[in-house]
């Protein structure tokens, strides 16, 4: 198949690009670089099978060669983004999704929406199955990338059920490892990069509020095996054992060595207090569940965060 992938230079986008190529597809990769960094695609660069294109999807685009496939990754996703960007994070959520909506119509090409734990909001039922509509506020200042990735759902659905279009459709819970961005915002990198550098590990409340953290080689699999399915309706793709942030903050001391403290800081609003997926429907339909326990995760993480730390004190040194 020739797929073509949205916010392929970010973090998740750009493992699903390999994953994809590792599959023998071809792939046309798309970003503006707002989140994403050429760095994710460099070893890419003089393949056979994948093209790239620098464009803000949120932009129409047109493409005379024919895709089969249109996987719709575009758009800042750790809280420090979407609330530095919020106008570009709802413009990506809404016409970025109707742009990439509209090339799959035009090349009668399967659609995968990459939705969100945050379409549950601050859940009041747990764990989150599909079955639930969420708890979200809409005008608050998450709202912003929840109310996005709603109607990011509710315009795929329409396209379904109005065009005939084939779509997927994956609420992603907390994805991590190598690529993500290391100040981004997103707590496993927030406390691998603290707990390198020996700084303070920032606790928001008491810690005792819970997540249920993927390695993304799961995560990608997961989604692979989505886009390559029957099914239409959303899935819950995520790890559905549950940390709380404390226990996350723990271990990860243990990996990085130690020598921080742990200090709590106010809790944001509408931080949601619990977070954990119902898998039954990806392990009924998918045949897949996660593989990779948290330990293990970190540890084939914090390498690649270590040798960011390392350059980062390297270069400063040399400036000094």
């Amino acid at each position: 198949m020739r797929v073509l992938i949205t916010g392929a230079a970010g973090f998740l986008g750009s493992h699903l690009v390999d994953r994809f190529l590792a599959g023998g597809h071809r792939v046309v990769g798309v970003d503006n670089f707002v989140t994403g960094t050429w760095r994710n695609l460099e070893h890419l660069e003089g393949a056979d099978e994948f093209f790239f294109i620098e464009h803000d999807i949120s932009n129409p685009l047109f493409l005379a060669e024919r895709v089969d496939g249109v996987l719709h990754f575009a758009s800042p996703a750790s809280p420090v983004d979407y609330l530095e960007l919020p106008i570009q994070t709802l413009k990506v959520g809404s016409l970025g999704t109707h742009n990439s909506l509209g090339l799959a119509k035009a090349h009668g090409a399967r659609f995968l929406l990459a939705s969100t734990s945050e379409v549950y909001g601050d859940p009041q039922i747990h764990p989150q199955s599909e079955e639930y509509w969420g708890h979200v506020n809409p005008i608050g200042p998450r709202g912003v990338y929840d109310e996005a990735k709603r109607f990011a759902e509710a315009i795929t659905m329409a396209y379904h059920r109005y065009h005939g279009l084939e779509p997927r459709i994956a609420r992603i819970f907390n994805t991590y490892g190598p690529r993500m961005r290391p100040a981004d915002g997103r707590v496993v990198s927030n406390f691998i990069v603290q707990g390198l550098r020996r700084e303070p590990i920032t606790l928001y409340g008491d810690g005792n509020q819970t997540r249920s953290f993927c390695f993304v080689d799961d995560e990608v699999e997961g989604l692979f095996r989505l886009f390559f399915s029957d099914y239409s309706d959303p899935m819950n793709i995520g790890n559905p054992i549950e940390f709380t942030i404390r226990q996350l903050a723990e271990l990860v001391l243990e990996e990085t060595g130690g020598g921080s403290d742990l200090v709590e800081h106010p809790l944001p609003q509408d931080d949601p207090k619990v977070r954990q997926p119902d898998i039954s429907l990806a392990k009924a339909q998918l045949d897949w569940e996660p593989r990779t326990d948290l330990r293990d995760g970190l540890r084939k993480t914090v390498p690649y965060f270590r040798n960011l730390v390392e350059k980062e004190g390297a270069k400063a040194r040399t400036l000094s």
